[in-house]
Formats: C-alpha cells, structure tokens, sequence
C-alpha cells in the first residue's frame, strides 16, 4: 500500500511500499544489506503486524544500461506518487557529463532540507576527545544558492554575454577567462527552510536553532537568509523561540523554561565553534553550500561519513528521499568490504520520520552494539585495537543478531 498525505498529514499503512535506489559504486554492497537490517528491525518492532513491501526504482548506472538516461522520469513520479523512498549512493562526472543526480533529485521533487543529523555512536573511533559533546541535526537549504546550477563555461556565449553585461550596464569587469555562476537564496526559500528547522527543534525539544551564513560580505545573499529567519522567529515563534541578544539583555544570560534560542554564527567561525564549544549547538540551519561543508565536517568528527545519516526532504508536501551520505567509491564496488552504517542509519531516520521510531531505536543500538564488540569493516578496523576485521555482509548480519527490544 501507499503512504499519503491527507490534509497536509502523512498517513502510513502497516505494509507501506517503499521505492528505494540500489545506488552505483559500493552501492550494490551496501544497498541489500541494508534492506535486510531494515526487515529484521521492523519484524524485531512489530512481530509481523508491519511490514515494508520494497520496490526498486532506477537511476545512475543501472539506469543508463536499462533505459539509455541517467535518471528516469518514471523513477521522480514514483518518489512522488509513494511519498518516502530510500537510495544509495550515485555517482557525479567531474568536470563533464551528466549534472549530479542528487542535486537533479532534490530540485525536481523539491527536497528543499538536506537532513543531516549527527551525532556519535559509542565505540566508534574518532579524531576527538570528547566526540559525544557534538549532537546537531543540520538543516541545509537544497534548491538555491550555488548549487542552483546556474552557471556557464568561460568560453561559452552565456557568459561572454553576461561578462558585457555586468561591464557596460553595471560597472563591474570579470577577467575574460571566467566562469560564471550565480548565486540564488531568495526570501522564499530562506523562510520555509528557517520554518522546518524551527518546528523540528519544538517537536523534538532541541534547546537551540542556530542560523549559520556568510552575511558579513554576502549581504545581500546570504545576510538576507539570516535576517529572513530572524524576522520569522519575531513574527511566528514569539511564544517559543527567544534570541541569543535578549537571553543576555533581558535574562542575565539565562534563558526561560520552555524557550528555543536562536543564535547566528559566521560561517568560518562555526567550524572553530564545533570543534572547541560543540556542545552549545543544536539545531543548525544554512545555506547550500555552507550546509555542505559543515555537514561533513560535522560527520568527520563523530567518525566520518561512513557514519553519517541523511536525507532530503519537503515538510510540507513531505516527500522524502532518504540517502547515504557518502560517495559511489567505485574502487571499492563489489568486493563486499565496505560500512554499510550510513545507509542504515539513514533507514533508521527514515523510519522515525514516517512514524515507527521503535525501529529506530532498535537499529541505531545494534549498530553502537555491534561497533562496542569491534566487530567491524575495515574502515573502523584499522582504526582500532583488537579489532575483528568483517564484510559488509557479516557487518549486517552482526547488527541484525544484536536487535533487542528495551
């Protein structure tokens, strides 16, 4: 059966399809084991009263062989028509060939959150000494911003055209040798993305939204963002959300029960800020381009994107396409050695999002389980005194065998 949206509300049926994506690379690795962690957990929840019917859709490679296109239409309708859906990693041509399907994906089907919660598993290694300080969820703005695509080659007629344009009509010269892009971020989409973070962090009870940009010389790019977001908290969230400036005039630097804070860092400062104080952030909403940066950064100190969930998401239509967070590692593909985690893990955020957090809580234990025991890819391994060296497959087969019901 389908999940809907009735009414602007998610309805999920006990045996709910759900399309998912093989991915390309280590995709063919990852991908069934993750599927079957998915199963156990949801059988281990329910005892067979739910159930999760997959079905697969194409795009990258496997795409390419069967249908001639990198990305079917077929598989965007399907997204769309059944609600949430799930891939592994694709593979993005550097330089050339075809744009990146993520992005082509996330424009298409409007999946204007990318969905980045971080936090550490026990046992896993990390460059850190306190790797448990860090527990954000990130928001990053996926349809604006440079990422838009908006762009043309230097010696293409679009940007001479533009290069005389900018000259004769604005004053501005660019050397004759460059590239240009241009770089989007728009009330509209800075105010839904401000809005998704700030009701995520009620509904969860996170105790802080910080709005992370480059305003300070993006002023009028990425300073709109930031000032967007503020105006929404002042003339929508006055009963739940109070600023980092009024904690301090008002409240003697204590903040009120039951109130959100909301910060905003420059870019560059907040990686310095997540390294020496990662314990005053939360919820973290920014940018494209900034989400991306900050988002891996984040990852790399809790153990890195082999680690790492993610998902792409629209709150109000609540499509979601939920993805692992890394690359295709194509040198890798088929040899049955590589973390399998990040896409579980982001199967776990994806059930916690349609509602069955029971089975999140189930995988998200196993995993931290089976790292504790280092039992183990080879990733974790090297990293590792004493570790048991595994496949993906026997990694799976681990975290399955260590599901409990608490």
């Amino acid at each position: 059966m389908k999940i809907t949206v009735e009414n602007g509300i998610m309805k999920v049926p006990d045996n709910p399809t759900i399309p998912y994506i093989l991915g390309d690379g280590i995709g063919v690795d990852i991908t069934p084991v993750a599927l079957k962690v998915f199963d156990a957990a949801v059988e281990k929840a329910y005892g067979g009263k739910r159930k999760v019917e997959w079905m697969k859709i194409l795009a990258g490679k496997e795409a390419i062989e069967k249908t001639g296109e990198p990305l079917p239409k077929e598989t965007i309708d399907t997204i769309r028509e059944y609600v949430v859906a799930i891939k592994g990693p694709l593979t993005t041509p550097v330089g050339g060939g075809y744009r990146s399907l993520n992005v082509t994906m996330r424009q298409a089907l409007d999946l204007f959150v990318c969905f980045r919660p971080v936090s550490y598993l026990k046992g896993v290694p990390s460059p850190m000494k306190h790797p448990e300080l860090l527990d954000v969820v990130v928001f990053r703005e996926n349809t604006e911003d440079v990422y838009a695509g908006i762009e043309w080659p230097y010696d293409s007629a679009e940007a001479a055209e533009l290069r005389n344009f900018l000259k004769n009509k604005l004053n501005v010269n660019l050397r004759e040798d460059s590239g240009i892009g241009i770089k989007p971020i728009s009330i509209f989409g800075s105010r839904r993305i401000g809005k998704a973070a700030i009701d995520y962090a009620i509904k969860y009870g996170r105790k802080s939204v910080t709005v992370v940009h480059k305003g300070n010389i993006m002023k009028y790019t990425e300073g709109l963002f930031k000032n967007v977001i503020y105006q929404l908290a002042e003339e929508e969230y006055r009963d739940k959300v109070i600023t980092e400036e009024e904690v301090k005039e008002k409240y003697n630097g204590k903040v009120p029960e039951g109130k959100i804070v909301l910060k905003n860092r420059i870019t560059d400062a907040m990686f310095q800020q997540l390294l020496l104080r990662p314990s005053e952030y939360d919820v973290i909403v920014t940018p494209n381009l900034n989400g991306d940066y900050l988002s891996d950064a984040c990852a790399a100190q809790v153990g890195g994107l082999g680690m790492a969930p993610g998902g792409n998401i629209n709150f109000n239509t609540h499509i979601a396409l939920f993805e692992a967070t890394h690359g295709s590692a194509p040198k890798h593909a088929g040899k049955n050695e590589v973390n399998p985690s990040s896409i579980i893990l982001s199967g776990a955020e994806m059930f916690e999002y349609i509602g069955w957090s029971k089975v999140k809580k189930i995988i998200t234990e196993a995993i931290e389980k089976t790292i504790q025991e280092k039992y183990v890819t080879y990733d974790l391994a090297r990293q590792m005194d004493g570790a048991t060296k595994v496949s993906t497959s026997a990694f799976g087969d681990r975290v399955i065998k260590n599901m409990e019901i608490k």
